[in-house]
C-alpha cells in the first residue's frame, strides 16, 4: 500500500524473522557467539542456554545461526515444546528422519533408534544439534528427558549437543533444585537484553536500507520516541514503526515527527503497556509526598541547627530528602551514601590469583573463542576454509583477513579490535577473547563467561594472539614497493589525502595532474609513518598487522570496549 510512496522494495517492519533484515547489535553478536560455540564444540560441552524477553530476537539469532550451520551438521528443530516426554522424543525423530514404524509409544526404542542414529553420524563425522524454541515451555518430564539424551556419548565425546532458547522464565526454570543436574550441564549461558536508544535507530534505519528506503522516514526526536515506547524490543520498534509509516502514508506526512509516532503507539501497544505510566505518576506523588513529610520532620532541627550547628541526631534537611528521593522511602536515620555511577552490569574483577586458577581448570582448545571472534565479524562458514586460530593466513577469503603474533597489550590496544588472546596456564594454553582494555583492567569472555581482570594479570599471562577482520575485498597482501593495482590505489586514497592536504591548492597556476605511479616512494614513506606509530617494523610492506594499523580508525565492525579506571 505505501512501498510506492516511501521509495521501498519491501515492508521494512516486518515481524517475520527475516535473517536478510537481522540487525547484529553488539549483544545480538555475542548471542551468535553463543549459538556459534555451542554447534561448533561438536556436543562435547553440554548445553548451551540463550534467554531473553519476548520480542528481543532470539528466533532470529536461531534462524541466522542455522543458514550459517556447515553441510555436515544434522539439526532437530523443535518450536512447539508443549510435548509429553514420549511426544519430544518422537518429534527429535521426526525431525531427524528416523523410521519411528514400531517405536512409537515407547521411550526405551525410541531412545535405542536414537542413540544408532547418532552412533552412525558420528562415525560419519556428522554433528547433530537438537534446537529447542520457547524451552520454557517444556514440562519438568520432558526437560529431565533432554538431560538424559545427553548420556548417549562415545568414551571421548557426547553425541548430541542441546540448545535451549526461552524467556527468562527458562532461568528460574532451571534453577529449581530437580532440575540442578540439567543445570549443571550447561556451559554457556547468555540473556539477551533490549537495545538501548542508539542501537534502536541503528536497527531502524538497516532495516530500512534492507527494504530498499532512501530518506529515513522518522525525525531523530521521533525515533527517540519510538525506542522509549518499544522499551527497545525489536518487535515493537517493528510494530510500531509499520503502524506509523501507515499513518504518514494516510496523511502525507514526511518525515514522521512525535505526535504521529504517539498516536502510532497508542494504537498498537497493550492498554497495560499505554498505561503503564499510570504506576509512576502515583510513586512521583507518593514520592513527593514523602519528601513534603520529611522536609515537614526536619525543618525545626533546621532552625535549631542554625545556633547549635550539626547535631549527629538530625542530619540536615537537604540530606534527608535526598534520602528519600534516592531509595523512594521515607527519610533514614541518616541519609544513604549515593554511589557516583552505577554500572549496567556487575562482572566479577578477577585477581592474579584467581585468574591463574581459572586458566589452569581450562584446556587449549581454542576452538570456543575462535568461534565468538568469527560471530563478532558475521563471518559464514564457507568464508574461512581451512583458517583457524593457530593456522592464520593473511588473506582468509575476499575481504577477510587475519594476523597473529606476539604483542603486549599496549601493542593490541591500538588495534583497537577484538582479539583471540593465547595464554600461558600451568603449561598447557588456553584462549581467550579480549573484548575491552582500560589502564588498569581488561574484559574477557572464557567458556561463555564475560569478566574483567586486572591488566597486570593478563600481561603476565600473554603469549600471543590471533585476529580477524573484514577489509577491502580487492586486497591483497602483502603490498610492496613497485606494485600496483586496485589494491595499492586504496592505499594511495587512504593516506596520500591525509599527508598532503592541501596539495591541490599550493599554486594559484594550473600544473600538470599527479600521476599515480603504483607504489612509489610517496607512499612507501606514509607507510612507513603508520608502522612507527603503531610500533610495528617500519620496512613500508603492509602486512597483516600494518593492515590492521591503517583499518584501526574505521567504525565499521567491532572495536574494544572502554573500561572503567578502577
Amino acid at each position: 500500500m505505501y512501498l510506492a510512496h516511501y521509495g521501498l522494495r519491501e515492508p521494512p517492519f516486518s515481524i517475520t524473522p527475516d535473517p536478510r533484515f537481522v540487525f547484529l547489535s553488539e549483544r545480538h553478536r555475542d548471542a551468535l557467539a553463543h549459538l556459534s560455540y555451542g554447534i561448533g564444540q561438536g556436543g562435547g560441552s553440554g548445553f548451551v542456554q540463550l534467554t531473553g524477553e519476548v520480542g528481543t530476537g532470539k528466533t532470529t539469532i536461531s534462524r541466522l545461526l542455522l543458514e550459517q550451520l556447515p553441510e555436515t551438521t544434522r539439526v532437530a528443530l523443535i518450536l512447539n515444546p508443549l510435548l509429553s516426554p514420549i511426544e519430544l522424543l518422537e518429534a527429535i525423530g521426526e525431525e531427524l528422519r528416523l523410521d519411528l514404524e514400531g517405536r512409537r509409544g515407547s521411550v526405551k526404542a525410541l531412545v535405542d533408534a536414537l542413540n544408532i542414529y547418532l552412533l552412525e553420524a558420528h562415525a560419519s563425522g556428522l554433528r547433530v544439534v537438537l534446537i529447542v524454541d520457547e524451552a520454557q515451555n517444556l514440562s519438568t518430564a520432558a526437560l529431565e528427558q533432554i538431560r538424559l539424551l545427553t548420556n548417549l556419548e562415545t568414551p571421548t565425546q557426547k553425541l548430541l549437543q542441546i540448545v535451549l532458547l526461552g524467556q527468562p522464565e527458562l532461568r528460574e526454570q532451571l534453577a529449581r533444585p530437580e532440575l540442578r543436574q540439567l543445570a549443571q550441564r550447561i556451559t554457556a549461558r547468555y540473556h539477551l537484553d533490549p537495545l538501548d536508544a542508539d542501537e534502536s535507530e541503528a536497527y531502524l534505519r538497516h532495516r530500512w536500507a534492507v527494504a530498499g528506503g532512501a530518506q529515513f522516514p522518522f525525525t531523530r526526536s521521533a525515533a527517540r520516541r519510538l525506542h522509549r515506547h518499544a522499551g527497545g524490543v525489536p518487535r515493537l520498534l517493528n510494530v510500531i514503526a509499520e503502524r506509523a509509516l501507515l499513518a504518514g502514508y494516510a496523511r502525507g506526512e514526511l518525515p514522521i515527527g512525535d505526535r504521529l509516532l504517539d498516536q502510532a503507539a497508542a494504537e498498537v501497544l497493550a492498554p497495560k503497556a499505554r498505561s503503564s505510566r499510570l504506576p509512576l505518576v502515583v510513586s512521583a506523588a507518593a514520592l513527593l509526598v514523602f519528601a513534603v513529610l520529611a522536609l515537614a520532620h526536619w525543618m525545626p532541627a533546621l532552625f535549631m541547627n542554625r545556633d547549635n550547628h550539626a547535631n549527629p541526631a538530625h542530619p540536615a534537611p537537604s540530606h534527608a530528602i535526598a534520602g528519600v528521593v534516592a531509595t523512594r522511602q521515607p527519610a533514614p536515620t541518616k541519609p544513604a551514601a549515593m554511589p557516583a555511577t552505577t554500572p549496567q552490569r556487575e562482572l566479577a574483577l578477577l585477581d592474579a590469583d584467581a585468574f591463574a586458577h581459572r586458566l589452569a581448570a581450562h584446556d587449549n582448545n581454542p576452538q570456543p573463542a575462535w568461534s565468538r571472534l568469527l560471530a563478532l565479524w558475521s563471518v559464514l562458514p564457507d568464508e574461512i576454509g581451512n583458517a583457524s586460530a593457530s593456522a592464520c593466513p593473511m588473506v582468509v577469503s575476499p575481504g577477510l583477513f587475519c594476523a597473529a603474533g606476539k604483542a603486549r597489550l599496549s601493542e593490541l590496544a591500538q588495534f583497537d579490535r577484538p582479539v583471540l588472546l593465547k595464554l600461558h596456564a600451568n603449561g598447557h594454553a588456553v584462549w581467550a577473547l579480549l573484548l575491552g582494555l582500560g589502564s588498569k583492567q581488561a574484559l574477557l569472555q572464557l567458556d561463555g563467561d564475560t569478566f574483567s581482570v586486572h591488566r597486570a594479570a593478563l600481561e603476565d599471562a600473554l603469549d600471543g594472539y590471533t585476529t580477524i577482520w573484514r577489509g577491502p575485498r580487492l586486497l591483497t597482501l602483502p603490498l610492496k614497493h613497485g606494485d600496483s593495482g586496485t589494491g595499492v590505489d586504496w592505499l594511495r586514497d587512504r593516506l596520500l589525502p591525509a599527508l598532503h592536504p592541501s596539495t591541490t591548492a599550493q599554486s594559484a597556476a594550473p600544473s600538470k595532474p599527479a600521476v599515480a605511479t603504483g607504489y612509489d616512494a610517496d607512499l612507501v614513506a606514509a607507510v612507513r609513518a603508520v608502522q612507527r606509530d603503531f610500533g610495528l617494523h617500519s620496512d613500508g610492506v603492509v602486512g597483516p598487522e600494518s593492515l590492521l594499523a591503517l583499518m584501526a580508525t574505521d567504525r565499521s565492525g567491532p572495536h574494544l570496549r572502554r573500561m572503567p579506571e578502577q
